[in-house]
Protein backbone atom coordinates (compact mmCIF):
# COMPACT_ATOMS: atom_id res chain seq x y z
CA UNK A 1 0.00 0.00 0.00
CA UNK A 2 3.15 2.51 0.46
CA UNK A 3 4.59 2.03 -2.70
CA UNK A 4 1.29 3.27 -4.10
CA UNK A 5 2.15 6.27 -2.89
CA UNK A 6 5.57 6.74 -3.21
CA UNK A 7 7.03 8.88 -6.49
CA UNK A 8 8.11 6.40 -9.10
CA UNK A 9 11.63 7.58 -8.89
CA UNK A 10 11.33 5.97 -5.38
CA UNK A 11 9.87 2.82 -5.97
CA UNK A 12 12.43 1.89 -8.60
CA UNK A 13 15.63 3.13 -6.35
CA UNK A 14 14.61 0.55 -3.52
CA UNK A 15 16.94 -0.69 -1.32
CA UNK A 16 20.64 -0.80 -2.05
CA UNK A 17 19.86 -4.23 -0.75
CA UNK A 18 17.54 -5.06 -3.30
CA UNK A 19 19.77 -4.67 -5.90
CA UNK A 20 22.59 -6.34 -4.42
CA UNK A 21 20.83 -9.45 -4.58
CA UNK A 22 19.68 -8.62 -8.22
CA UNK A 23 22.88 -7.94 -9.32
CA UNK A 24 23.78 -11.18 -7.90
CA UNK A 25 21.44 -13.07 -9.27
CA UNK A 26 22.28 -11.82 -12.80
CA UNK A 27 25.91 -12.22 -12.51
CA UNK A 28 25.16 -15.96 -11.52
CA UNK A 29 22.63 -16.35 -14.65
CA UNK A 30 25.61 -14.80 -16.94
CA UNK A 31 28.05 -17.13 -15.47
CA UNK A 32 25.54 -20.59 -15.91
CA UNK A 33 24.85 -19.62 -19.48
CA UNK A 34 28.43 -19.04 -20.40
CA UNK A 35 28.83 -22.09 -18.96
CA UNK A 36 26.07 -24.01 -21.07
CA UNK A 37 26.80 -22.62 -24.30
CA UNK A 38 30.58 -21.89 -24.55
CA UNK A 39 32.58 -24.30 -22.68
CA UNK A 40 32.74 -27.11 -24.88
CA UNK A 41 34.22 -30.36 -23.06
CA UNK A 42 37.42 -31.69 -24.54
CA UNK A 43 37.12 -34.32 -26.96
CA UNK A 44 39.64 -36.71 -25.13
CA UNK A 45 36.57 -36.74 -22.08
CA UNK A 46 34.11 -37.77 -24.48
CA UNK A 47 36.18 -40.67 -26.27
CA UNK A 48 35.87 -44.07 -24.18
CA UNK A 49 39.41 -45.18 -23.21
CA UNK A 50 40.07 -48.62 -24.26
CA UNK A 51 43.20 -50.32 -23.79
CA UNK A 52 44.34 -52.80 -26.09
CA UNK A 53 43.28 -56.29 -24.78
CA UNK A 54 39.59 -54.84 -24.95
CA UNK A 55 40.28 -53.53 -28.53
CA UNK A 56 41.66 -57.42 -29.02
CA UNK A 57 38.35 -58.63 -27.45
CA UNK A 58 36.02 -56.91 -29.24
CA UNK A 59 37.33 -57.98 -32.28
CA UNK A 60 38.23 -61.71 -31.05
CA UNK A 61 33.76 -61.42 -30.58
CA UNK A 62 33.55 -59.78 -34.22
CA UNK A 63 35.00 -62.79 -35.80
CA UNK A 64 33.14 -65.22 -33.89
CA UNK A 65 30.11 -63.49 -34.74
CA UNK A 66 31.01 -63.62 -38.81
CA UNK A 67 31.73 -67.37 -38.62
CA UNK A 68 28.32 -68.22 -36.78
CA UNK A 69 26.72 -66.12 -39.34
CA UNK A 70 28.87 -67.54 -42.25
CA UNK A 71 27.61 -71.31 -40.87
CA UNK A 72 24.01 -70.43 -41.23
CA UNK A 73 24.72 -68.78 -44.47
CA UNK A 74 26.00 -71.48 -45.81
CA UNK A 75 23.45 -74.07 -44.40
CA UNK A 76 20.65 -71.73 -45.82
CA UNK A 77 22.38 -72.08 -49.46
CA UNK A 78 23.74 -69.03 -49.73
CA UNK A 79 27.17 -69.98 -50.50
CA UNK A 80 28.62 -73.00 -52.68
CA UNK A 81 31.18 -75.52 -50.24
CA UNK A 82 34.35 -73.77 -51.85
CA UNK A 83 33.70 -70.36 -51.07
CA UNK A 84 31.94 -71.62 -47.71
CA UNK A 85 35.54 -73.23 -47.06
CA UNK A 86 37.56 -70.30 -48.20
CA UNK A 87 35.51 -68.06 -46.28
CA UNK A 88 35.58 -69.91 -42.95
CA UNK A 89 39.63 -70.94 -42.80
CA UNK A 90 40.36 -66.91 -43.54
CA UNK A 91 38.20 -66.35 -40.43
CA UNK A 92 40.01 -69.29 -38.52
CA UNK A 93 43.01 -67.94 -39.35
CA UNK A 94 42.14 -64.06 -38.41
CA UNK A 95 40.80 -65.51 -34.94
CA UNK A 96 44.17 -67.46 -34.74
CA UNK A 97 46.17 -64.22 -34.98
CA UNK A 98 43.66 -61.98 -32.12
CA UNK A 99 43.94 -65.09 -29.96
CA UNK A 100 47.34 -65.32 -30.25
CA UNK A 101 47.92 -61.42 -29.73
CA UNK A 102 45.36 -61.58 -26.56
CA UNK A 103 48.29 -64.23 -25.28
CA UNK A 104 51.23 -61.93 -25.97
CA UNK A 105 49.43 -58.66 -23.86
CA UNK A 106 47.96 -61.37 -20.73
CA UNK A 107 51.09 -62.82 -20.41
CA UNK A 108 52.65 -59.30 -20.58
CA UNK A 109 50.51 -58.40 -18.24
CA UNK A 110 50.81 -61.43 -15.62
CA UNK A 111 55.15 -60.87 -15.98
CA UNK A 112 55.21 -56.79 -15.18
CA UNK A 113 52.53 -56.82 -12.26
CA UNK A 114 51.66 -53.32 -11.93
CA UNK A 115 53.96 -51.58 -9.04
CA UNK A 116 56.63 -53.48 -9.55
CA UNK A 117 59.79 -51.20 -9.70
CA UNK A 118 63.34 -52.30 -11.46
CA UNK A 119 65.95 -53.25 -9.11
CA UNK A 120 67.81 -50.74 -7.23
CA UNK A 121 71.42 -50.40 -8.93
CA UNK A 122 73.08 -48.90 -6.02
CA UNK A 123 72.61 -51.66 -3.39
CA UNK A 124 75.49 -53.55 -5.73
Amino acid sequence: MMAALLPLPAVLMGDSGDWAVLGACLMLALAIGLFIFYIQPDASDLAPHRTKLDQLLERRDTIYDNLRDLRFEYRSGKYSDGDFEAMKTALENEAAMVLAEIDQVTEAQVRRPRGARPADRSAQ
